[in-house]
């Protein structure tokens, strides 16, 4: 659960998962919807990278923080671009963040899916939960619409 500031405690154990997840992810052995994010850092302003799950449907495409608060939420917030990379795919975008009305059903959408086993104890809300409901957890699980993007082969 979040910390007092709202961010959600990275464990030695998540860390590790990450790092392994984001090896398959660079060699393009991973879900579909599974992307390497890389922001700049809103302090040290050095690339960050950290394994996300997309969402796309009807709606757009979307980054969801299921960890809150996490530093590539930071990041993009400030800067409002990225890369995503999946193989040797990678696609320049620039994102929006949500706001309540466009971001609860998003959220919705993002734990009806087999990933909801991994992030489901960092909402409040149920996968089975009216919409109304999401609205709240958008202050704590920020949603960001990729409005442009360009896709490059490495």
């Amino acid at each position: 659960m979040p910390d007092q500031a709202g961010r959600f405690p990275r464990t030695r154990l998540r860390r590790t998962a990450n790092a392994v997840i984001a090896g398959f992810i660079r060699y393009g052995i991973s879900p579909g919807d599974m992307r390497l994010l890389t922001t700049r850092g809103h302090q040290s302003g050095f690339l960050r990278t950290t394994p996300v799950s997309l969402v796309e449907n009807e709606l757009g495409r979307f980054l969801v923080g299921a960890y809150g608060e996490a530093g590539w939420v930071r990041n993009i917030r400030r800067d409002r671009f990225g890369t995503l990379r999946h193989g040797g795919w990678i696609e320049l975008i620039s994102v929006v963040e949500a706001d309540r009305e466009r971001a609860a059903p998003v959220l919705k959408a993002y734990l009806d899916h087999p990933r909801a086993t991994v992030v489901a104890d960092q909402f409040t809300a149920a996968p089975d939960s009216p919409v109304e409901t999401f609205e709240q957890e958008v202050a704590t699980h920020p949603v960001f619409e990729i409005v442009r993007s360009t896709t490059i082969r490495l």
